[in-house]
């Protein structure tokens, strides 16, 4: 029997809200970078997992990725995915 497609909403802190789907991927987490650059402009990169540790995961590598980019500073977030209608 095939899976339930699903639309899947993450809500950031700031209000910023992504819509995911239709999926049947078993996604439950959203994760956000909001990178400050060397020259002040701003980068956001985004992913969405199948579980809290693996989230939590990217955080180890994004610290990381940010002296080797030498991003003056960065913002990591993750919100748990809400399965609904979508925005």
């Amino acid at each position: 029997m095939a899976r339930k497609k699903r639309i899947l909403t993450a809500t950031m802190a700031d209000g910023w809200v992504k819509t995911i789907g239709p999926t049947t991927a078993p996604f439950t987490h959203f994760w956000r970078i909001v990178a400050v650059l060397e020259n002040g402009r701003t980068e956001v990169f985004w992913g969405h997992v199948a579980s809290l540790k693996e989230a939590t995961g990217k955080k180890a590598a994004t610290a990381e990725a940010a002296r080797q980019r030498g991003w003056k500073s960065y913002a990591f977030e993750v919100v748990p995915l809400e399965e609904g209608q979508g925005h």
